[in-house]
């Protein structure tokens, strides 16, 4: 089993660019291409020169209150580049079950939430998108790589697609901390 594990693990981060572009100009954190929840192609090269901050989210889960959090810093810093996308996975207690229309009608219904987001996707372990796999490399980014531990957990990218900060799944959204970072990263031109 662990050679399998393993031999899986190897096979993911050599397919981590199966959803990347070659494209130079773009960061390599931006140059996936995704699923909108509503199902539409998205390239994520759209938020290239924003901060974006990728969080994966759950509907069920006892963080599920953060995106009131979320939308608030989205609004609150939107207009000057800012970006949340929400990426709904199943992983963690499967506390999102819900198909994208359900999750989508939920997070609108519930929350207000006019933040961009993904279609469900594997954040963890088999089948993981590479997205998260990138995202949690070690390659890409040792000091904030490693698995995915919990729903909620925010990768911070900067205007120049590099993974600046990463926030654990206890950490609000509305947190000094993560306006601060957020702050710090806009106030970079």
């Amino acid at each position: 089993m662990r050679k399998f594990v393993a031999l899986f693990s190897a096979l993911a981060l050599v397919g981590v660019t199966a959803g990347a572009r070659a494209d130079d100009k773009v960061p390599s954190v931006l140059n996936f291409k995704m699923k909108s929840i509503d199902g539409a192609d998205l390239d994520l090269a759209q938020f290239n020169g924003k901060v974006v901050m990728f969080v994966n989210v759950a509907s069920k889960c006892g963080k599920t209150p953060q995106y009131k959090g979320l939308q608030a810093i989205y609004e609150k810093y939107k207009d000057q580049g800012f970006v949340v996308v929400g990426v709904p996975a199943n992983e963690f207690g499967k506390q999102e079950p819900g198909t994208d229309a359900e999750i989508a009608a939920f997070c609108s219904s519930k929350y207000n939430v006019t933040f961009p987001m993904l279609s469900k996707v594997v954040v963890k372990g088999i089948g993981q998108t590479p997205l998260y796999a990138h995202l949690t490399s070690k390659d890409t980014n040792p000091q904030f790589a490693g698995d995915i531990k919990w729903n909620f957990t925010k990768f911070l990218v900067s205007r120049d697609g590099k993974v600046v900060n990463r926030f654990e799944p206890a950490v609000n959204p509305e947190s000094p901390e993560v306006k601060s970072a957020i702050e710090k990263e806009l106030a970079k031109k």
